[in-house]
């Protein structure tokens, strides 16, 4: 957001940026949504809707979480929240108690460390091996799991690294946390978005309800960052618990989306081939431009939008001589110097990395990653 923001006012002042900051689908929401939308205004669909959602949404949700998945939620296992950033927040306010602990792989999504830090629990980070692309295992697990665990969190397709997590180790970081009683959130935000494996939901597995969390999301799948509307998949305890949270401070998700979600959900599902194809296409330009550039190194996403560049060539030297000391440096540099947007890995935990989003046109990801490649030329 400050990337944003900073790169928002440059363009006031008429400097030409390049963002690559922005973690949004750059397509329209589809006309059949939108057209939900309208009719939802028409027939005055504009009041309070049930704090949870609307039991018309939950059962579309549960419907389609079930003929992609697998799974057999049913409207009371299943909250609509303002976002799935909501969800996720209403998950740790329900469960983490103070100096509980809640496990998260590195590098992280940015709101995993604060929504913790909020509910007053303790994270305990796993650092994953970008050789290996950054995947959680639960090899690598295991040894951080204590008493006090309440909580692991795993988000694959990933973001900011694209990382995915195959099905097979996700059984396995299952089987783990289940025998324990510790819960496991799936952030499926991006689920839709692989490139090389067909989409999967840890909540299958049998036995899976008593602990897994789903958190789910309309923003990527169908371009509606902008609507606001968010999912969870989770006991009814747990929702009940949520939706007394969520009735005391933002009340229901907006009505008007609410309706355009049902429509996402039963509509034409096209659109998602379409943008998936397009990520894929930009994705391969992208990672073969970075690996281009002297000294980069840049591990290969599997899903989502992002890649997640290696630049430590060109941090940490000739500190005090108008060197760069660090990511947040970089990134800075890049928007005063070059023009390009991008966010700094201290943001998701590590510290020579920054995450770049394609989710833009291909003649901005050429214009922009020339820049790149200077900039870092220049500075190594």
């Amino acid at each position: 957001m400050k990337v944003s923001a900073e790169a928002d006012r440059l363009r006031v002042e008429g400097v030409d940026v390049v963002d690559f900051g922005a973690g949004e689908p750059d397509f329209p929401t589809p006309d059949n949504i939108k057209r939900a939308a309208v009719r939802a205004l028409e027939q005055n669909f504009t009041k309070y809707t049930a704090a949870g959602g609307t039991v018309e949404l939950k059962k579309a949700v549960c419907e389609t979480h079930a003929q992609d998945f697998g799974t057999t939620y049913g409207p009371n296992e299943c909250m609509i929240t303002v976002g799935g950033k909501h969800v996720i927040f209403n998950l740790m306010q329900a469960l983490v108690n103070p100096g509980d602990e809640v496990v998260i792989p590195v590098p992280y999504w940015v709101t995993y460390q604060d929504v913790v830090n909020y509910a007053g629990g303790k994270c305990v980070f796993v650092n994953t091996d970008e050789a290996q692309g950054f995947v959680l295992t639960a090899a690598m697990l295991e040894p951080h799991l204590t008493a006090r665990t309440r909580m692991v969190i795993v988000n694959s397709p990933s973001n900011p690294s694209g990382a995915v997590v195959e099905r097979e180790e996700f059984e396995k970081i299952f089987r783990l946390t289940s025998a324990r009683g510790i819960y496991l959130m799936t952030d499926e935000c991006y689920c839709k978005f692989l490139y090389d494996s067909e989409p999967f939901s840890i909540a299958s597995l049998a036995g899976a309800k008593a602990t897994v969390l789903v958190a789910g999301s309309l923003s990527k799948t169908y371009a509606m960052t902008g609507w606001r509307i968010g999912f969870g998949l989770v006991p009814p305890a747990i929702v009940q618990a949520m939706t007394k949270l969520q009735s005391h401070s933002t009340s229901n998700p907006c009505s008007i989306s609410q309706k355009a979600a049902v429509e996402a959900l039963r509509g034409p599902q096209e659109s998602v081939g379409i943008m998936l194809a397009e990520y894929h296409k930009r994705r391969d330009f992208v990672v073969a431009r970075l690996r281009a550039i002297p000294g980069v190194q840049c591990t290969q996403p599997r899903g989502a939008f992002y890649v997640y560049p290696n630049v430590g060539v060109a941090i940490g030297k000739n500190i005090g001589k108008n060197g760069i000391a660090n990511t947040l440096q970089f990134s800075e540099r890049l928007l005063a110097e070059a023009h390009v947007a991008v966010v700094p890995g201290e943001a998701f935990g590590t510290d020579k990395h920054v995450r770049i989003s394609y989710a833009t046109s291909m003649q901005e990801l050429d214009r922009g990653l020339e820049r790149i490649h200077q900039f870092i030329v220049k500075n190594s």
